[in-house]
């Protein structure tokens, strides 16, 4: 024989109301917890008319065999104190390029960078300005001789 049963305890208002706040809390840090990802990690737009884009897309295609058939290697990238570093050639080695630019921050919370280009005693090209932390969107047109190439990366 065992002992006295207690009656089971009743489902009161009190309990309702925790279910009710634990599950809509659940929902809604796991909300922010989401929404903060995801505009933490938005890159923007790519086009502003995807209508548009779409009817110049050959013209792009165009343009960018015309630029591999240059010959030119590029490297784009972040020296140490977050100059624009840019390593431009020819097919024959040659270098001599000049190079304009902007940074843009993909979610526009800061203004856009002018990028003015000087040859470094590495040879590569460094922007005047220094990038603040974050990722950018650097685009680049690289001249020589009448000729043309156009950049973009996001550098972080």
């Amino acid at each position: 024989m065992t002992g006295p049963r207690s009656a089971p305890r009743a489902f009161t208002g009190r309990h309702m109301w925790m279910v009710m706040v634990a599950f809509f809390g659940t929902v809604i840090a796991v909300n922010f917890t989401m929404a903060w990802y995801a505009s933490s990690t938005f890159g923007g737009t790519v086009v502003d008319n995807s209508y548009v884009a779409s009817q110049e897309f050959n013209g792009w295609l165009k343009k960018a065999r015309a630029q591999d058939q240059l010959g030119w290697t590029t490297s784009l990238g972040l020296d140490p104190s977050r100059q624009v570093a840019l390593a431009a050639v020819d097919s024959r080695g040659g270098t001599g390029f000049v190079a304009t630019g902007t940074a843009h921050h993909p979610l526009g919370r800061a203004p856009d960078i002018a990028l003015a280009f000087a040859r470094g005693a590495d040879g590569r090209l460094h922007s005047a300005a220094v990038l603040p932390p974050g990722r950018w969107l650097v685009r680049i047109a690289v001249q020589r001789d009448g000729k043309e190439l156009r950049l973009a990366e996001t550098l972080q």
